[in-house]
């Protein structure tokens, strides 16, 4: 990536203060090696992924940046990472130096593809084609400029697993705009794979999902933290076809009964926040983001503290699936 002089002065300003609010406070535990990241079945397993969401790295919150710089210390020690996926709200302003922070300590993982969702907070400060080109500078720098992309909504295979990426066609606040024509182009895009699995990634989950309105502190309004207008019309889309998991983040809700929910044979996981605590769910706290291994006949996502190095069994989630890869 490259910053202009000023993001450059900004950037070094956020490192002398972090340095002196870890002074303050003592030393950053780096995450346990007890545990690495590793598969089950490391014969058998066919893909490998990080699932994360909401890091919402901050120019000016040092604390969030702990959290991050940990996960990434876990991230980095993993004996397989095939691709990690951001579900959005990677900044929490959009703003250059915050992405800097986050590629500098993304880049880097051996063998590993980065695929980068918006979300809300990535674009909703400044004009729509400054944030598109803000964003993808830093998606592609990750990548290398390797296969680049220039919309907010593209498709990515990895090791033969399609990952379809969704993204708001305006500036948006909280919720997104979706076009018709993107709900369109969703629906070519899964029927393509005829039941073969299928990842769709978008920030916000479907409306009255993941005991929505309730984790979005709102019980009344039905639309209250998911994507919006277009809700209806995706889940028309998702719900016709077999082995689609479509992974979102947004709520900071932690692990638990919310996490996972299916409706009709579309599969949906929502991935808590990795760097500010988290609520309503029976895990809280940060750090939280899934491993996810796929194997022939089933996708496993792993519940991990990524702060501490920690395997939290009991929240993982199996999908079954209907047919082979």
């Amino acid at each position: 990536m490259t910053l202009n002089i000023i993001q450059q002065f900004f950037l070094k300003l956020f490192s002398v203060f972090f340095a002196m609010s870890v002074s303050a406070s003592g030393a950053i535990a780096p995450p346990s090696t007890e545990n690495p990241i590793k598969p089950k079945d490391a014969e058998n397993v066919n893909l490998v992924f990080a699932a994360l969401a909401d890091p919402q790295i901050s120019n000016y919150m040092f604390d969030r940046y702990a959290v991050f710089g940990a996960a990434m210390e876990d991230l980095h020690a993993s004996e397989r990472i095939d691709a990690v996926v951001l579900a959005g709200d990677v900044a929490e302003n959009g703003l250059a130096e915050e992405y800097q922070l986050v590629y500098d300590g993304l880049k880097g993982i051996e063998g590993c593809r980065y695929i980068s969702a918006t979300g809300n907070h990535d674009i909703r400060l400044r004009a729509y084609s400054q944030s598109k080109k803000r964003f993808n500078e830093f998606a592609n720098a990750l990548n290398n400029n390797v296969d680049p992309v220039s919309e907010f909504h593209f498709t990515e295979r990895i090791n033969g697993y399609k990952f379809i990426v969704m993204g708001s066609d305006k500036s948006a606040f909280e919720e997104a705009n979706i076009s018709d024509e993107q709900v369109a182009w969703l629906d070519s895009e899964v029927k393509a794979e005829n039941g073969a699995p299928t990842f769709v990634i978008l920030h916000q989950p479907l409306k009255l999902t993941h005991d929505l309105p309730n984790t979005w502190g709102n019980g009344t309004n039905p639309n209250a933290g998911s994507v919006g207008d277009q809700s209806d019309a995706i889940k028309e889309v998702l719900t016709k076809y077999e082995n689609v998991v479509l992974i979102t983040g947004h709520l900071h809700t932690g692990f638990g009964e919310a996490s996972y929910e299916t409706i009709g044979s579309l599969h949906m996981v929502n991935v808590p926040s990795l760097c500010i605590d988290n609520k309503d769910g029976q895990y809280n706290g940060s750090g939280l983001g899934y491993i996810v291994e796929v194997y022939d006949n089933e996708i496993i996502f792993r519940a991990r503290n990524l702060e501490t190095g920690e395997w939290l069994t009991e929240y993982d989630e199996v999908i079954t699936l209907t047919s082979g890869k």
